[in-house]
């Protein structure tokens, strides 16, 4: 699995040390990682509305299969991420938030909220919750006897979000450019977004305005 990391402007400071967190403990389940965040060493900025753009061009692209995001309340974040198509993001504060969305809503992102929960023991709170990620079967349901019950509300979910939701290159094409542009202009997207994407119309879309 391919998972991104997201953060925005406001984790600058804390990209690095959740980013190693991230590395040592999903490479433990054989997991791919990639640090797409606002990162220390860089003049890069994204705000809660650009990542939460970012998880959709990612995951609707199909370069990452998962995306590891949050910001200072996780409220932000989770909002704007769950307006992209094909994004089921989830509020995930400890552990049993974390085994009981991917249980239940079976999702693809989890907004953490960083500024609440960055304190004494924040470095182990965040690795249970992460193990916990890696080791919880998708759409398993909780409590058991209620796994089909579950699952079909989750199909209806998605149903009623395909209906209210243009497709993600129809979204891209019609957003504004200049904000577009300064959610995807790095050297970092560049280098690892066109090598893994899978959607060749989106791919060339961001080409295009990048190269303008």
């Amino acid at each position: 699995m391919k998972i991104a990391l997201i953060n925005e402007n406001s984790q600058k400071k804390k990209n690095e040390l959740i980013f190693k967190i991230l590395e040592k403990t999903a490479k433990r389940y054989g997991h791919e990682v990639f640090n797409y965040g606002v990162r220390e060493d860089s003049d890069y900025k994204l705000d809660y509305v650009g990542a939460g753009i970012l998880s959709g061009i990612l995951l609707g692209s199909k370069a990452v299969d998962f995306v590891i995001s949050g910001c200072s309340t996780g409220e932000g974040l989770l909002i704007t991420a769950n307006k992209m198509p094909g994004v089921i993001c989830g509020y995930v504060n400890n552990p049993v938030d974390a085994e009981l969305f991917l249980r239940i809503n079976g999702g693809n992102a989890i907004s953490i909220p960083y500024g609440m929960n960055f304190g004494v023991g924040f470095e182990i709170n965040l690795e249970n919750i992460l193990h916990t990620l890696f080791q919880t079967e998708a759409k398993s349901g909780y409590p058991i006897d209620r796994k089909e019950i579950q699952n079909d509300q989750l199909k209806k979910l998605k149903y009623l979000d395909n209906l209210n939701r243009q497709d993600l290159y129809q979204i891209l094409d019609k957003m504004d450019k200049d904000l577009l542009y300064h959610i995807i202009k790095n050297s970092y997207f560049e280098e690892n977004f066109f090598a893994y994407s899978q959607d060749d119309n989106i791919s060339e879309l961001l080409k295009d305005l990048i190269d303008l």
